[in-house]
C-alpha cells in the first residue's frame, strides 16, 4: 500500500489506516476476539496506522491495541491516541498536570514508554490558541513521553488556529464526500506548513457504504441511534452532521458514480486519498471483511476529474447550504 509521510512526525504511514472507536464502544458490541481479527486483517493488508483514544470504551480500545502490538512485535506500526474527553469540556481541564496523567495512562494501556502520536481530542475552541497548552505538549516531547503531538478538531477554524503553532505535527478532521469544508482552507494551510492531515469519519458513519435505507435501525448503544442531533457529543461526528434521510438518498446517487468493480465505500475512501494534503484516512471496521475491503481502497485506480466533479455537485445539491458554514 502507498505510504505517505505523516506531517511533522516524520513517520511513513499507509494511506488507508484504521480507526478503532468501534473496538472500544459506541458502535455496538465487538468482542476481543473479533477486535484482534480486525487488527490482524488490517495489518496483513498493509495498514500501518491505527488511531485510538483513551476514552474509547474507557481505555478498552487502547488496551486491545497494546495487547495486539505485544503479540505482533515485528509489525511496522504507528499508533495515534487522543486525550482530553475524560473530563468536563472546559479549557482549564486542558492543563499540564492532566496531560501528564492522561499520557501516563495511555502509555500503560498501550504498553509503551513513548507514545507515537498524541492528539488533543476535540477540545473547547479556546484551547487551540493557548500557548501554555503547546508548551506543556512540547515538554512531554522533550521528556520522551510522546514522540509528537497533534489535534483533532470539529471545526475548520480550530484547525487553522492550531496549524499556526510550529511544533504541531498533525490535524485530524472530518473529511468525506459529504463534508467538503476542509478543502477550502485547512488542507492548503496544512500542506504549506508541513502538517499531516488525518481524515476521520470518511464514510459519514457508514452512509457512504451505500448499504443503508431510511428504515435501517442501529443498536441502542450505537451513536448513530443516540447522537443524531448532538445529544451526547458534537452532531458532526454522527453521519457528518447531515440529515439521515437526505444522506441515504445522496449515498444512493454516490454509489452510481463508483467505477465497475469498486464498492461505494472504496470509492468514498479513494476520493479522500486523492485530495491534496491528506496523509491517511481512518475508516473503522467491525469485521475482517470490512477491514480487508477498506484496505483495498488504497489500490483503486484514480477516480478521474469527472468523478470528483459529480461528487461535488451532489454535495452542493444536498448538503452545502445546511452544513458548510457549521464546521
Amino acid at each position: 500500500m502507498e505510504q505517505r509521510t505523516l506531517g511533522r512526525t516524520g513517520r511513513d504511514v499507509s494511506v488507508i489506516g484504521l480507526g478503532t472507536w468501534q473496538l472500544g464502544g459506541d458502535w455496538g458490541d465487538v468482542s476481543e476476539k473479533d477486535a484482534f481479527a480486525v487488527l490482524d486483517a488490517s495489518s496483513e493488508a498493509g495498514v500501518t496506522f491505527f488511531d485510538t483514544a483513551d476514552v474509547y470504551g474507557g481505555g478498552r480500545s487502547e488496551k486491545t491495541i497494546g495487547a495486539w502490538r505485544r503479540s505482533n512485535p515485528e509489525a511496522t506500526l504507528t499508533v495515534a491516541t487522543k486525550m482530553g474527553r475524560a473530563l468536563e469540556q472546559v479549557p482549564e481541564n486542558y492543563s499540564r498536570a492532566n496531560f501528564i496523567a492522561w499520557v501516563d495512562q495511555s502509555r500503560r494501556n498501550l504498553g509503551t514508554d513513548t507514545l507515537d502520536l498524541v492528539q488533543l481530542h476535540c477540545p473547547p475552541t479556546p484551547v487551540f490558541g493557548d500557548d501554555r497548552v503547546y508548551d506543556a505538549l512540547d515538554e512531554l516531547v522533550q521528556r520522551e513521553a510522546i514522540a509528537a503531538y497533534g489535534v483533532s478538531v470539529e471545526e475548520a477554524a480550530q484547525a487553522l488556529t492550531a496549524i499556526e503553532h510550529p511544533n504541531l505535527a498533525t490535524v485530524q478532521i472530518i473529511l468525506n464526500a459529504f463534508r467538503l469544508k476542509p478543502l477550502d482552507e485547512v488542507l492548503p494551510a496544512a500542506q504549506e506548513a508541513g502538517v499531516g492531515i488525518i481524515a476521520r469519519v470518511p464514510l459519514a458513519s457508514g452512509l457512504l457504504s451505500g448499504k443503508y435505507t431510511v428504515e435501517t435501525e442501529f443498536a441502542p448503544n450505537d451513536h448513530r441511534t443516540f447522537n443524531r442531533h448532538g445529544e451526547a457529543f458534537d452532531q458532526g461526528e454522527t453521519f457528518s452532521g447531515v440529515d439521515f434521510e437526505q444522506g441515504v438518498e445522496a449515498a444512493r446517487q454516490f454509489s452510481d458514480l463508483a467505477p465497475e468493480g469498486v464498492s461505494t465505500a472504496q470509492a468514498a475512501l479513494k476520493w479522500i486519498v486523492e485530495q491534496p494534503g491528506v496523509s491517511t484516512v481512518i475508516p473503522g471496521a467491525r469485521n475482517v471483511q470490512q477491514a480487508r475491503a477498506n484496505a483495498e481502497a488504497g489500490d483503486v485506480p484514480d477516480l478521474g476529474e469527472e468523478f470528483h466533479d459529480r461528487a461535488e455537485r451532489l454535495y452542493d445539491r444536498y448538503f452545502r447550504r445546511a452544513i458548510h458554514s457549521r464546521w
